[in-house]
């Protein structure tokens, strides 16, 4: 049942997201604003409930479920890319160590923040 509610609190930010999207009529996906609005949700509460920590879990062992439509969808486009396969592969690359970084960045400034904390 936790993982349930859990899973009930992500369904309602992902719907929220997708509100957002439809009413103002944004350029980005509903389920983006959704992790953005639930961020900041978080982050002024100060903490995860057991019921969103247990759904968080069981959907990283599902990771790469998630990710598999986007690369379906490049596999069927892929005459789209002919001739841009280099742009491509360095928006990958540079994408990746952007990404990389910023979660390095991120988790350093928040072990910090928790040291200091403790003290």
């Amino acid at each position: 049942m936790t993982m349930l509610r859990g899973f009930l609190v992500l369904v309602l930010f992902f719907i929220l997201g997708e509100s957002m999207r439809v009413l103002l009529a944004l350029p980005v996906s509903g389920g983006v604003l959704g992790m953005v609005v639930i961020t900041f949700t978080l982050m002024v509460k100060g903490s995860v409930s057991d019921d969103l920590a247990s759904a968080s879990q069981g959907l990283i062992s599902v990771l790469v479920l998630l990710i598999m439509p986007g690369v379906v969808g490049v596999f069927f486009t892929a005459d789209q890319f002919s001739g841009q396969w280099l742009a491509v592969a360095a928006a990958l690359l540079v994408g990746t160590f952007l990404s990389v970084l910023t979660t390095l960045l991120l988790m350093k400034l928040v072990t910090e923040r928790g040291e200091q904390h403790r003290e």
